[in-house]
């Protein structure tokens, strides 16, 4: 091998490792920036502090391997989210549940309040609406976003947006309600 080759050689090794290096760089000031927020998105869906804390692994190991298709850091976070929310859907596709009869097992009280109870209740009724609306509210209320990144996110216009979130809300006002009056007449 001849002298030029050898330095075209070297040229092109430095340029591999300045590139890798760069990418590396990006990554982690990505994940340094967004893992608590996709944490705290992951925890508030599952309610389980390992298997947030995986979805949160498998999401910036997919984000490492798609990097390069990020063209823009300002839409970042949006694109880190949906990374998780599909994690977060994988993790359904490849679970089979065990079914199991509730009058085998002792079930305890598991709230020491009732403030935990309604949060609890309020989650689980979150949890039970359509995907359609369920989504952009978690993404506004956990997660932050405007009305606008939802709307990239989800590929959808803002005003479809708009009426999903104030849909959402009503859903929420109305099951809560009925839960209430079956409260009030249950120990009334």
């Amino acid at each position: 091998m001849n002298i030029f080759a050898r330095k075209r050689n070297k040229s092109a090794e430095s340029s591999v490792f300045k590139d890798m290096n760069k990418k590396q760089k990006r990554y982690e000031a990505l994940v340094n920036v967004y893992s608590p927020d996709l944490y705290r998105y992951a925890y508030w869906i599952c309610r389980d502090p390992d298997i947030a804390q995986d979805l949160v692994q498998e999401t910036c190991l997919r984000a490492w391997k798609s990097l390069d298709s990020l063209l823009d850091d300002k839409s970042a976070k949006g694109w880190l989210f949906i990374i998780l929310r599909r994690e977060n859907a994988r993790r359904f596709e490849r679970k089979q549940l065990q079914i199991v009869d509730i009058e085998d097992h002792a079930v305890a009280d598991e709230y020491d309040s009732s403030a935990e109870m309604e949060s609890e209740l309020l989650r689980r009724k979150i949890l039970t609406l359509p995907d359609d609306y369920k989504d952009p509210l978690l993404l506004q209320l956990v997660a932050g976003f405007s009305t606008e990144e939802i709307a990239t996110q989800l590929e959808l216009n803002k005003n479809t947006v708009l009426t999903r979130l104030f849909r959402a809300k009503n859903l929420l006002k109305s099951s809560l309600t009925t839960v209430s009056k079956e409260n009030e007449a249950a120990h009334g």
